[in-house]
Order: structure tokens, then C-alpha cells, then sequence
């Protein structure tokens, strides 16, 4: 099982942007309430999550195949390397796990609501809805790189409503911790 600290470590190892660090903070925050809700190993959740993108700054057209190799030579196990894999649709890993679908379900829309949240007035995701996030989903030039079929297909692969996915999320983010965002 992988710890937080060492997915924190390899994280910051590969990746010098705050935003894209921020990024994997707030995807983990979203994917361990999941796991607590479940009853599933939430350590082992978050962790995985941390390092979903953690190879994307140095290897944007690798990502996340680039990810798996360096996780392979340091002998991190097939089932964390996998579940990293499925979360890109490209890869043509299917997501057969909890985790996986968790995971998936949860990055980009993880992103969508940390940019909702810094166009507030206050830049505060306790002011930020799900009503206020449903209204920018249906902006296509606000975060424009935000994949809403992803998004809603993450939720349907969950087996929750939308908007139920998306005020876990914020609650989940609420929880976490603020500087993240």
C-alpha cells in the first residue's frame, strides 16, 4: 500500500507547478471522502490520486503511460499503476475498481470547481454551489480545457446524479484544506 507521504514526495518530485500540485490535492480531497463514505481504505484513495498527473508536467504527451513506467522501475504495485492508467480515457484501461471509477469521476470535475471557486468574489469554495458550478458548465469559454463529457460521464460511471457528484465534491473541498484550492 502506498502512504501520503511518499505520494506527496513523488508528487513534488516531478512537479514544480502549484496549480497543477493544487490540482492533485483537490482530485485526492474528492476521491478520500469518497472512500470514507464507501468504507474503502482512504489513505490508500487519496494517495493514489495525488499521483494521477504527476508525471503530465514532464510528459505532457507521455501522460499518464510515461507515469506507469516510472512506477514500474520503482516498484510500485500493477493494481495503483492501472487505476492511474484508467483515469485517461486514451489508454483503453478499463475502470473496473471502485477506485478507478472514483478516481476518474472526480478529476476533472476537481479542477472545474477549484475555477469556479477562484472567480468568486471571495475565492472561497464555501461560497462556491452546485447551482453556481451547473451554471460555468454550461459557459464553454469558461475553463475551456475542462472535458464536461468526462465530467458527466464520471458521474454516471459512479452511479450518482450530477448534482449529487458535484456537492459531494464541494463538501469534500470544504473539508480539505483551503490553501490547496
Amino acid at each position: 500500500m502506498i502512504k501520503k507521504e511518499d505520494a506527496l514526495a513523488l508528487l513534488e518530485e516531478f512537479t514544480e507547478s502549484e496549480s497543477l500540485r493544487n490540482h492533485a490535492r483537490a482530485v485526492a480531497c474528492c476521491v478520500r471522502a469518497y472512500a470514507e463514505k464507501a468504507g474503502e481504505n482512504a489513505e490508500e484513495w487519496e494517495a493514489t490520486a495525488l499521483l494521477h498527473d504527476f508525471d503530465y508536467e514532464k510528459y505532457p504527451e507521455e501522460h499518464p503511460r510515461k507515469g506507469a513506467e516510472i512506477l514500474r522501475e520503482r516498484g510500485y504495485d500493477e493494481a495503483l499503476i492501472e487505476t492511474i492508467l484508467s483515469h485517461a480515457d486514451f489508454t483503453g484501461v478499463p475502470r473496473t475498481t471502485p477506485l478507478m471509477k472514483t478516481l476518474y469521476a472526480c478529476d476533472e470535475l476537481a479542477g472545474f470547481i477549484t475555477a469556479v471557486t477562484l472567480v468568486r468574489p471571495s475565492k472561497s469554495i464555501v461560497d462556491v454551489k452546485v447551482k453556481s458550478v451547473k451554471k460555468k458548465l454550461k459557459d464553454k469559454g469558461f475553463a475551456r480545457a475542462v472535458n464536461r463529457e468526462e465530467i458527466a460521464k464520471g458521474a454516471e460511471e459512479l452511479g450518482v446524479e450530477l448534482d449529487e457528484h458535484i456537492g459531494f465534491c464541494i463538501d469534500a473541498l470544504k473539508n480539505c484544506d483551503e490553501e490547496w484550492l
